[in-house]
């Protein structure tokens, strides 16, 4: 599968690269891309969410009347969940979410929505650039270019270039991944996917 190379000014270089048929052309696998994204939000959840039980409700334990020959049910507390204020029956206790999937799983989701992007003509090829300082206006030069300032977009990079991350982190729905880090996840839920050509390499290889 070839590809056009981009500039920055979001011309044609004249240049094509070839994309890789088994990460770019792969048949998509939806199964593997849910699991993947449901990992990912699930790790991102803290899982601290806690309510008060019996035990732990701070409270009185006065009998509230006598057992019998009131006509009405045995109170035993005041701290019973069945009263306002009382306690929570079977609340949520602190927890982690995360649940493990396998790196073939894992590999398998992530060419696959890589795919999906290909084949939906989301994904161009931006040749290798860089910014002299950290500024937010040339980044949104950038992504004008490219017919992107009001859409997710995500620029796939070898490595992290400060000045480029600096110049896009104030800019809502503009996100920077580094090759070797990114996940299935990132890649659905953005409309458009930029990539350096030193990144293909490490996508390739991650």
């Amino acid at each position: 599968m070839k590809a056009d190379v981009y500039n920055i000014s979001g011309q044609t270089t004249g240049r094509t690269i070839e994309l890789p048929d088994a990460i770019f052309g792969a048949e998509p696998n939806e199964h593997v891309i849910y699991l993947a994204v449901k990992q990912y939000l699930a790790g991102r959840r803290s899982g601290t969410h806690k309510t008060l039980e019996k035990s732990e409700l701070s409270g009185s334990t006065r009998k509230l009347h006598k057992q019998k020959g009131t006509g009405g049910s045995r109170k035993g507390s005041i701290k019973s969940p069945l009263f306002k204020g009382g306690a929570r029956i079977f609340g949520p206790r602190p927890r982690t979410y995360d649940f493990k999937l396998n790196k073939k799983v894992k590999s398998l989701a992530k060419i696959s929505a890589l795919s999906v992007k290909a084949a939906g003509n989301s994904i161009k090829i931006i040749e290798d650039f860089s910014f002299e300082s950290p500024k937010t206006k040339e980044y949104t030069n950038f992504l004008k270019a490219f017919g992107l300032e009001n859409k997710k977009s995500l620029l796939i990079l070898p490595e992290l270039i400060d000045n480029i991350y600096l110049s896009s982190r104030n800019i809502q729905g503009a996100g920077v991944a580094v090759a070797d880090n990114l996940n299935t996840y990132d890649i659905m839920n953005n409309s458009m996917i930029l990539i350096s050509e030193k990144s293909l390499e490490a996508i390739a290889n991650s």
